[in-house]
This record gives C-alpha cells, structure tokens and sequence, in this order.
C-alpha cells in the first residue's frame, strides 16, 4: 500500500509495515529509516538506557507505535517507558520520544511530530542530529540545543557526545 493512501485506523492496526509507517487521520505516512547513522545512533540510545535499567528504571525501546490522538498514531525511533510491562501499542504517554532526524527530515514535518508528542503529554521530547552529533530539548514554546539529555524524577543524565564515541 503506497504512503498518502486513505485506510481506516482498525486497518492500520491490523496490518505489519515493512518498515513500520505512521497512520495520521486516515493516511499513512512513511517515516525516513534504514541508513547506517540512523540506525546506529537509535542503538546506542537504547544500550544507553539499557545498561542504565537498574539505576534509573527506564526501558527504551525502538520504532513503537504510540496513539498520540484517537486517529494519528506516531512511531518514535526511540521511547522511554518506565513500565515493567507496557501495553503493546503506548495508549499513554511515555516517558520521552526521542526522534533521530534522517537527512530527508524536514523540519516542519518534525515540528508537528514534536507537537504530537507534547500535545499527548510525554514530558519529555529530544531530537537527535547523526550528521552534526547535536541535541536538541524540545517544549511547546521552544526547541533548546542541550550538551546532555536530561529528565526529573528519575533523574537521568544522557552526555550527547557519549552517543557518538566510537
């Protein structure tokens, strides 16, 4: 089915993408995946939180479907959770989105991404540049460059340059 085709939400929830697309009030939408820095930065976010489970109980985990409104569902490349089980598609808000811009990312399709995810009520909200090794905290009234991704409660201290180590 190509992207921009007109389907009912039940559809999309009974269909696998390869990969996986976004569904937004009817329409699908592919999502820019499948190159090397993508991918491997998406990794090294999750191995991050990963080996950080124990001290601060947040799970990460890549490319999750999660219902932002009754009839637009994003996927995220990375999510934090901190339930031990979440429910198979986020139907609440998770701890943070955290988007890895590809370079076909335009910013207006990503500012609205970042507005669904904040109108949704996840706290917190980073986007990721593989290409210029930045960060960026996103609110509802700004998009802050940051040296460290940074959550409250658990407190979590992420070193953006320890992303790209090699």
């Amino acid at each position: 089915m190509a992207a921009g085709t007109q389907i009912r939400a039940s559809e999309y929830l009974a269909t696998n993408y390869r990969p996986d697309r976004e569904y937004l009030g009817g329409e699908l939408l592919e999502r820019n995946v499948g190159e090397y820095d993508h991918a491997r930065l998406q990794t090294e976010i999750a191995f991050y939180f990963r080996a950080r489970l124990a001290q601060w109980g947040l799970r990460a985990v890549v490319e999750q479907r999660v219902q932002v409104a009754p009839d637009r569902f994003r996927v995220p490349d990375v999510c934090l959770t901190a339930a031990a089980h979440p429910e198979q598609i986020f139907r609440k808000p998770p701890f943070a989105c955290i988007e890895v811009l590809s370079p076909e990312d335009r910013l207006s399709e990503m500012q609205e991404r970042v507005q669904d995810y904040l109108g949704f009520g996840v706290p917190y909200v980073w986007i990721v540049d593989p290409a210029t090794r930045k960060a960026w905290r996103c609110t509802t009234t700004a998009m802050q460059e940051v040296a460290e991704l940074r959550t409250e409660n658990p407190e979590t201290v992420v070193p953006v340059a320890e992303l790209f180590e090699d």
